[in-house]
């Protein structure tokens, strides 16, 4: 038999002495593919899907029913461009779910399809049928669909004899009729769009349990999950098969569409054409296993790539009570007299006193750090990265035209900070002073990088007596102003400010979950999470105008 799946897949007649070995190697594509799926699942758990879905989403969400919409033209777009569809298909289930990531994914597949149809007939096709006049691909599906029709675009379709971008492009040299072709693709992608949108949707349901985002899930619940991804992967390659199967039955009769002869088709000598196959699917899971492990090893630098990176919370320092303390008061009269009660500054006062602030700055850099006790170094951190912030602005504040800290080169990374003789960025005072040494995750309430979207600057210096006092202040106002939380009963869902999207390792440290942590602050959805009922998590815009007093209201 030489057919279309002969041609394409390389499968001929199997000798009778080749049962065993096909057997085999049955066994060994079920695997592979079983190992894929699996290795998929835990990237998707271990590099940051959740950041980068999370991202998405906040782009959509405020979109209502444009939100599919405007994802299904891209989707269209990288289908035209001849772009790898299964990445979108795969975020489509994180950010809408099955049935709009379903929906979603298969307008925008087939809109694209009908298009790269439309462009293959009629605007393209002298081009198209060059790049195709060798391609023993294009002559057998040619005479196939001339024989068939839709039916052959419809096994085509489900079995993926011959990539999807490609097929998209190929039909439109054929005889078939737009409409049938359209509409015959339409519906058998359909199984294979669902099987990718499902396992989306089950690896962001992993994500967001762990953060207790609207999960919780039980283990009934994950075993339903596991069940329908299962019983949906079986489905999607029974139905291949038999359309494997069907496409063998559909074009048994032209073989003449392709030049492999009738002997070198029934020769077993052939047979390595189906062991390449499956030596794909071994190959293809053992790159899915060494992926995923890429992904363990790495996953804090891969994180890091998508937001600031993670750390363990740990208490380094013990408390010194005979120890030294610091003197703040220098900034702390800077604060009360150039802050008001809502965090906004007054960039253009606190200019005059400028000498004053870097009289402080000069003294944090000789500052007896290594003898302080565990609160009077927590205090010191925070009051010289806020103070660095401020000078930072100064520097760039050009009578008021600079509109946002974003706004300056290199702002976080600029190594330039001195605290006890040694130089440090922001973002090492941040990220490695401060939360790898103290278990202190309300530290994201006091450090302030002079945006309206960050908790408010207070208006006086943190001190060791009262550090816990203002600490806990802090947290009580963030989470009693809409800017940054606010609870939706009605609609069972919570809007959080990005800082916990961006630190949720480090509030789980602590809490169990972000969700957990927030309901500390808020009894109405500590009650919500006890009913077994997480309300969905929406993340709020987060604005990096300048913390002046003029911005803040």
């Amino acid at each position: 038999m030489s057919t279309v799946t002969n041609t394409i897949n390389g499968n001929h007649s199997p000798a009778p002495n080749s049962t065993a070995s096909g057997k085999g190697a049955r066994w060994v594509r079920l695997l592979s593919i079983l190992v894929i799926v699996g290795s998929l699942l835990a990237i998707t758990r271990l590099m940051p899907m959740g950041r980068l879905t999370d991202f998405l989403s906040a782009a959509v969400q405020d979109m209502g029913v444009w939100g599919p919409l405007v994802f299904a033209l891209v989707y269209m777009l990288a289908t035209i461009f001849m772009l790898p569809g299964s990445p979108l298909t795969l975020a489509s289930g994180a950010i809408f779910g099955l049935a709009w990531g379903t929906a979603a994914v298969s307008v925008g597949s087939t809109t694209g399809a009908a298009m790269c149809f439309l462009i293959g007939r009629y605007f393209a096709r002298r081009s198209v049928e060059q790049k195709m006049s060798g391609s023993k691909t294009f002559k057998a599906v040619d005479r196939a669909v001339s024989e068939g029709g839709w039916k052959i675009v419809a096994l085509l379709r489900l079995s993926p004899a011959v990539p999807f971008n490609l097929q998209n492009y190929l039909y439109g040299l054929t005889a078939i009729r737009f409409w049938p072709c359209v509409l015959a693709s339409w519906v058998a992608m359909l199984p294979g769009t669902f099987m990718y949108v499902y396992l989306g949707y089950i690896g962001r349901a992993g994500v967001a349990a762990a953060a207790g985002e609207g999960g919780g899930k039980t283990p009934a619940q994950w075993a339903m999950l596991g069940v329908g991804l299962l019983a949906t992967i079986a489905v999607t390659i029974y139905v291949t098969k038999l359309a494997r199967r069907a496409i063998a039955r559909q074009t048994d009769n032209i073989d003449e569409a392709t030049d492999i002869s009738q002997d070198a088709a029934a020769k077993p000598a052939q047979k390595p054409a189906s062991r390449w196959v499956t030596a794909v699917y071994a190959g293809s899971a053992l790159l899915a296993v060494t992926l995923a492990g890429c992904a363990y090893v790495n996953q804090s630098a891969f994180k890091g790539l998508f937001g600031p990176p993670e750390a363990t919370l740990t208490e380094t320092y013990s408390d010194n009570p005979d120890g030294p303390s610091f003197d703040h008061s220098a900034f702390d009269t800077l604060l009360k007299q150039y802050v008001n009660e809502k965090g906004g500054v007054d960039y253009v006062g606190l200019q005059e006193k400028r000498d004053d602030l870097k009289a402080y700055i000069d003294r944090l850099a000789k500052a007896p750090f290594k003898d302080l006790g565990r609160d009077e170094k927590l205090a010191l951190l925070i009051n010289a990265y806020n103070a660095f912030t401020l000078e930072m602005i100064l520097e760039h504040y050009d009578n008021g035209k600079l509109e946002s800290i974003k706004d300056i080169p290199n702002q976080w990374s600029d190594e330039r900070w001195i605290i006890a003789g040694n130089t440090f960025s922001l973002n090492q005072i941040e990220h490695e002073e401060v939360r790898p040494n103290f278990k202190e995750p309300r530290i994201h309430w006091a450090l302030v990088c002079a945006a309206v979207g960050c908790p408010p600057l207070r208006a006086e210096a943190y001190t060791a007596a009262k550090l816990e006092k203002q600490l806990a202040d802090q947290a009580k106002y963030v989470h009693s102003h809409d800017k940054w939380y606010r609870l939706d009963q009605a609609d069972n869902t919570v809007y959080l400010t990005q800082l916990y999207n961006w630190y949720g390792g480090d509030f789980e440290q602590v809490a169990g979950s972000v969700l957990k942590y927030v309901s500390q602050y808020d009894p109405e959805l500590k009650q919500i999470l006890s009913e077994g009922q997480p309300p969905k998590v929406r993340w709020l815009d987060y604005d990096w105008s300048l913390n002046s007093q003029e911005n803040i209201h």
